[in-house]
């Protein structure tokens, strides 16, 4: 297995930086729009086996979703909660693959 590198705080900031170049980061969305569906899959394997949406989460949900209103508001707070949790994740995952292509890229640079 490869040693991954360690970056400074200076290069992690710059690479930060540079995500507001909207076509480096736009390239990166392309990427991860494409591979939405598996990352979505695995997500959801995830939060299922890390218990994220087991018996405790869908109390609250039910919680939060009853103490106002009817069956309808239910079925809305459990599809926000899911689409909030891919949007974080498709988002997360844009933005880690452009800071690592970022960071490399100044590696390169600077060598």
């Amino acid at each position: 297995m490869a040693e991954r590198p360690a970056y400074t705080a200076e290069e992690v900031d710059a690479a930060v930086a540079a995500l507001g170049d909207p076509e480096r980061f736009a390239h990166a969305q392309e990427i991860v729009t494409h591979a939405a569906p598996g990352l979505q899959r695995v997500l959801g394997r995830a939060l299922e086996a890390g218990g994220w949406f087991g018996e405790a989460h869908e109390n609250e949900v039910a919680k939060a979703a009853l103490e106002a209103d009817e069956h309808t508001r239910l079925m809305a707070v459990r599809t926000l909660v899911a689409e909030e949790t891919r949007l974080a994740m498709l988002v997360g995952a844009a933005v880690g693959l452009e800071l690592g292509t970022q960071l490399r890229r100044q590696r390169e640079e600077e060598s």
